[in-house]
């Protein structure tokens, strides 16, 4: 095994120079899942402080309320312009500029992530990332009030923070093949729920001496891991001189069963037919597009994500104008309990990866968590301010409902398809895949909690509607595919009710 210096980390190269021992793959697989880890969970705690100082910004309401009074009585003041009536409307845009962006720079993002190197490209993300989110906090001591000066931020915080997601799938997607990839990317995607709970964790422990403070740590926070990132990130096994395990076939994607039919296949296979076994060449955005099984996650991801999303942004507001008990929470007591929906996330994307692995079809799994949700929060709304054992209970439940299939089919699901068999193993088309696909339920994501910050002032139980309907919208995209994969199980007997013995 023969390292190349030149594109070797630093800090890894730095090692070397002092450590002469030799070290296994196993040894560099941990390292990526570590480090990538860490960076994602890093960037969604710097996404998570908008939704904690949502109630310290905008409207509050007196205590006793259990809805937005549209009367001005109720209406204390906030933080301009987020205050008085349209408050929540502005804290809406608000959302729609980071998402909105952050959807679009996420094609791009992906499209470059194919073409460059993805350790200096994921830091530099992180950089950028970090510094806009300390400049949103810098408002705070500034005495910043114009809106134009928070849309601008989020903006550019939205264009940096796409670059996140599209490396740390391709990366850990070039370490690993498929078998077991849907358990271990469900423990991986978990990320995402501990770095929301650590946003939250910090926000609102700092909240008390000025919203300023929880947009700057978390900013800081990330600077850090990006600098992390930068010294020991590794981008593929090839850097340290290991063979890619990316031509691992052994589980076939789901997309794979839905072709239709061999002129369909050969149609395909032309339209790549530049891409030879093993080969490193860039996919283009349409072509990638046209995969099998693409365009349907990408769209079932859309309203997957319009739910997550608006949870992320919107609950700890609504646990603030919600009473638990009749009591009203503190703002600091709302953001602290929101975490609850993260934890419960944290159980559900391990447990639709491994689910997923064991009977073998992704779509399947994904429609099964989509229905039992759908209950989760009708009781959620109707039952969740009984107590706080009721509220804590529903919100768990319904994290992990939620989260399940999100988190699913931007992990294993995209690596299934960026690297399934028709594209012949070729793993630089992973980041434009995940790109495509995480790019359109970002459109999703941008749209869940600007629709929530309007229908929010007319009742939380249109808000709730509006999830639910997104949910039953999402289970639509995914029918043809699981149809498919239970086809597909059934004709080859893998599942294990068909290897019973009869008597």
């Amino acid at each position: 095994m023969e390292t190349n210096p030149r594109t070797l980390a630093p800090g890894l190269n730095l090692l070397s120079a002092t450590i002469t021992s030799q070290r296994s793959i196993v040894f560099y697989q941990t390292l990526v899942l570590l480090i990538t880890f860490s960076a994602y969970a890093a960037f969604h705690a710097s996404r998570k402080p908008p939704s904690i100082v949502k109630s310290v910004l905008g409207p509050d309401v007196q205590s006793g309320d259990t809805e937005l009074d549209r009367n001005s009585s109720s209406i204390n003041t906030g933080w301009a312009p987020f205050d008085g009536r349209h408050g929540p409307h502005r804290l809406g845009e608000l959302d729609l500029a980071f998402l909105s962006a952050y959807s679009i720079g996420m094609y791009f993002a992906g499209h470059i992530g194919d073409r460059i190197d993805l350790r200096l490209f994921l830091s530099f993300g992180m950089f950028a990332s970090g510094i806009s989110t300390v400049v949103f906090g810098l408002a705070y001591w500034w005495k910043i009030h114009t809106l134009g000066f928070f849309l601008l931020v989020q903006i550019v915080s939205g264009l940096f923070q796409s670059t996140g997601w599209p490396c740390v799938v391709s990366v850990v997607g070039n370490w690993f093949g498929k078998s077991k990839r849907g358990l271990i990317m469900g423990i991986w995607s978990s990320h995402t729920s501990v770095g929301n709970m650590l946003g939250s964790v910090i926000a609102s422990s700092v909240l008390a001496f000025g919203w300023g403070w929880s947009f700057v740590l978390p900013g800081i926070l990330l600077i850090f891991v990006g600098l992390v990132v930068f010294l020991f990130l590794i981008a593929t096994p090839e850097d340290a001189g290991f063979e890619s395990p990316v031509n691992d076939v052994e589980m076939r994607s789901e997309a794979e069963y839905v072709v239709a039919s061999e002129e369909f296949k050969r149609e395909e296979e032309g339209l790549l037919q530049s891409g030879s076994p093993g080969s490193s060449a860039a996919i283009g955005f349409l072509e990638a597009w046209r995969l099998p099984g693409v365009a349907p996650y990408a769209f079932c991801l859309f309203f997957s994500k319009l739910v997550a999303y608006t949870f992320l942004y919107w609950l700890p507001f609504y646990i603030r104008h919600t009473d638990v008990a009749g009591v009203h929470l503190s703002h600091e007591t709302a953001g602290m309990l929101s975490t609850i929906f993260d934890v419960g996330g944290v159980f559900g994307g391990i447990s639709a990866g491994y689910i997923s692995d064991r009977i073998e079809a992704r779509a399947v799994t994904s429609i099964l968590f989509l229905i039992f949700s759908v209950p989760a929060l009708i009781l959620y709304r109707t039952y969740g301010s009984i107590s706080m054992y009721s509220t804590t209970g529903l919100m768990f439940l319904s994290g992990l409902l939620v989260t399940g299939p999100y988190s699913l089919i931007t992990t294993a699901v995209a690596a299934d398809l960026g690297t399934q068999s028709l594209i012949k193993g070729n793993s630089r088309a992973l980041a434009t895949v995940t790109a495509i696909i995480d790019g359109t339920g970002s459109v999703g994501a941008a749209l869940g909690p600007l629709l929530t910050g309007y229908i929010s002032t007319t009742g939380w139980n249109s808000v709730f509607l509006m999830l639910i309907v997104a949910i039953l919208l999402a289970i639509l995209f995914l029918i043809r595919l699981a149809r498919a994969e239970i086809n597909s199980n059934l004709s080859e007997g893998k599942w294990f009710w068909e290897r019973m013995p009869v008597r």
